[in-house]
């Protein structure tokens, strides 16, 4: 139902637009950067207030693809200056330690280690500095005539609603947005597995264990320490889902960190006071098509990976590469065919991360009642790695990131 609009005045909010972004998060703010350079003016709605978005703490790995996608939109001076450029990857099992030179077997490719905060941030400073719009606090978003040739979204701002017209609506409003549940159940299949665990996290101000990211399978389970910056750290260990933060202490982490990790990394392990601790549920999702009519889906919205091969984020930077270049594609020269392609281009990139994200879990966590053969298959699959310059090359260039 279509909310009454009688209160609402035309100043408040653009009349009509381009694009409205629901979302703004990195991908919808990422999204409307790109297409405001371009000359399509769009709208960005988001449902939390600006300081909550800064505040949520997210991965911090990016892609060589998702590194030139950030410089292309012009928000990427803060990130070379700041970011830690790393070559190369740690993969330890049960004590034995691997480096994946991923310079070395992908041809010059490396990765950025730099927060999905810190990527946030440049995007707001960005649209400010442009005069983008982009609404917080918009709540009740609702969307009309997808399939149309005249779509409208409709929302609430404090106490008065508001309609902008709008050509296409982009859905990058996460897992739990309302831009997929907008979508008729029959018009999508749904794939997913949800894995028996979490991810335990602690963020603190110390130095980082190793100058590279460590991947660690172990009996007792996973663990990865990486960082955000020289001297703040981000570790994880794989947890039940049933356990609760605070059954965790910043000495029980620790402790149980130290276990799981090879003892010479371990040994150089500094440790102090948590700034954030927080449990997240892995699992593997997708949802196709990414299009309906005139909505286009893009990032947590259509597909969700298990952050053990570092994709999620990555993998929001391809769709709104493949987006942006539709878009301006259509509003430019009339041409259609970026959008009538973008969801099977979208999908065939997003089912090789998922494939990616799947086998490094799959290799590097322990499943519970998994048995013996299972534990059999994950020494053979680091024996194979350890022995074949092929399988560490196809780990690396899954890694580093495949091309758009």
């Amino acid at each position: 139902m279509t909310p009454d609009l009688s209160g609402c005045s035309p100043a408040d909010v653009p009349a009509r637009t381009g694009v409205v972004i629901v979302g703004g998060g990195p991908s919808g703010l990422l999204l409307s950067q790109l297409l405001h350079l371009a000359g399509i003016a769009n709208v960005v709605l988001e449902r939390r207030s600006r300081a909550y978005v800064l505040s949520r703490i997210r991965a911090g790995v990016l892609e060589q693809g998702a590194v030139d996608l950030l410089r292309r939109a012009g928000v990427g001076a803060r990130m070379d200056r700041e970011g830690l450029v790393h070559d190369g990857v740690e993969i330890s099992f049960h004590d034995r330690r691997l480096r994946i030179d991923l310079a070395d077997l992908t041809e010059g490719k490396t990765v950025m280690v730099y927060g999905q905060t810190e990527v946030t941030a440049d995007l707001y400073e960005a649209r400010d500095a442009m005069g983008g719009t982009v609404l917080h606090e918009a709540e009740h978003v609702q969307l009309h005539d997808l399939e149309g040739g005249r779509p409208f979204v409709t929302f609430r701002l404090g106490e008065r609603y508001h309609r902008i017209e709008c050509d296409f609506v982009a859905g990058c409003d996460g897992f739990h947005g309302v831009s997929r549940r907008s979508i008729p159940a029959d018009r999508l299949r749904l794939f997913e597995m949800v894995y028996p665990f979490g991810w335990l996290g602690l963020l603190a101000d110390v130095p980082p264990v190793h100058d590279e990211l460590v991947y660690a399978g172990h009996e007792r389970g996973f663990a990865l320490c990486s960082m955000r910056s020289r001297t703040r750290s981000r570790y994880y260990v794989q947890c039940p889902l049933d356990e609760k933060v605070e059954d965790w202490s910043d000495d029980r982490f620790w402790t149980e960190l130290v276990s799981r990790l090879p003892a010479d990394i371990a040994g150089r392990l500094v440790t102090g006071p948590s700034i954030e601790k927080s449990i997240a549920p892995l699992r593997s999702f997708v949802a196709e098509p990414m299009r309906f009519g005139r909505l286009f889906l893009a990032g947590d919205a259509a597909h969700i990976v298990p952050p053990t091969g570092a994709k999620g984020l990555n993998l929001a930077a391809s769709d709104i590469h493949y987006l942006s270049e539709a878009l301006t594609a259509h509003y430019r020269r009339g041409d259609d065919s970026g959008l009538a392609a973008y969801s099977d281009r979208a999908l065939a990139r997003v089912w090789k991360a998922e494939r990616f994200s799947w086998w490094m879990t799959t290799t590097l966590h322990a499943f519970p009642d998994r048995g013996a053969f299972a534990a059999r298959m994950q020494e053979a699959e680091f024996d194979y790695l350890a022995s074949s310059r092929a399988a560490r090359q196809a780990l690396a260039e899954n890694y580093v990131g495949l091309p758009y």
